[in-house]
């Protein structure tokens, strides 16, 4: 069964000169970037300087203060998060931030909180279910009982079940093993071959140049360098200066 959007096909995210922070402090500044649709893009870089503010802004939990964010043309700019959802930009958190005291299938449920089709709700379970079976396994029990590789499996399945065309994940390797990273990038490279839209934050670029369509460097809430993982692995100065290669 495939695990392709429900909503359609993928979709084309665009942002724009986005200018965002907490309080009177901003971090981003004038940053753009765009997805082509059913394509990867990787947002690299240190720690601090923004990557998760930036998925924060696009799904609406942290205020744009300028720019835009479009998807497939459709300004969702300002909008809230249950809106920016519904329109098709599913976000995956860092740390997975799940209800621990609540089972697998509930979790899921918590995904599709948007949706009243009942018939629509059962399609993308099945979907996620066919997708990683281990969570149909898992179903009744307590995330809080999980591995922590089998956790994020759940908040990655709880992203797919609203259903958006464009699915944002926040460091999806953060504090798992080595063999258990594996897995999850096997799941993330069989997501982009299945057509989804996928931008994708890490800290360093190892685990994403085999198969990002584009990666850009984010520093001090500022984009300072794109390009392909050839134009970056050729870029002794870059891997250097930033990620320490």
């Amino acid at each position: 069964m495939t695990s392709a959007p429900p909503n359609g096909n993928a979709g084309g995210l665009k942002v724009s000169d986005i200018v965002s922070g907490y309080g009177n402090q901003p971090v981003l500044h004038g940053l753009s970037l765009d997805i082509d649709p059913g394509t990867l893009v990787s947002v690299i870089g240190p720690n601090g300087h923004g990557k998760t503010t930036l998925l924060r802004t696009i799904s609406g939990q942290v205020p744009l203060r300028s720019g835009h964010v479009l998807l497939n043309g459709t300004d969702v700019s300002g909008r809230s998060v249950d809106a920016i959802t519904a329109a098709g930009i599913a976000h995956v958190p860092q740390g997975d931030l799940l209800f621990t005291g609540m089972t697998v299938y509930e979790n899921l449920l918590m995904g599709a909180y948007l949706v009243r089709d009942r018939v629509l709700l059962q399609s993308r379970l099945d979907q996620v279910f066919a997708l990683l079976p281990k969570l149909a396994e898992r179903r009744n029990q307590v995330t809080d009982s999980l591995s922590g590789g089998e956790r994020r499996m759940v908040g990655i399945g709880r992203g797919l079940m609203t259903g958006g065309q464009v699915l944002m994940l926040d460091e999806p390797s953060l504090g798992l093993a080595p063999i258990v990273i594996d897995t999850i990038y096997e799941l993330v490279e069989t997501l982009k071959a299945d057509g989804r839209s996928i931008l994708l934050v890490e800290e360093s670029p190892e685990r994403v140049v085999d198969f990002a369509d584009r990666i850009y460097l984010l520093d001090n809430g500022e984009i300072n360098w794109s390009g392909t993982a050839d134009e970056l692995n050729a870029n002794d100065e870059l891997l250097s200066t930033y990620l320490g290669v």
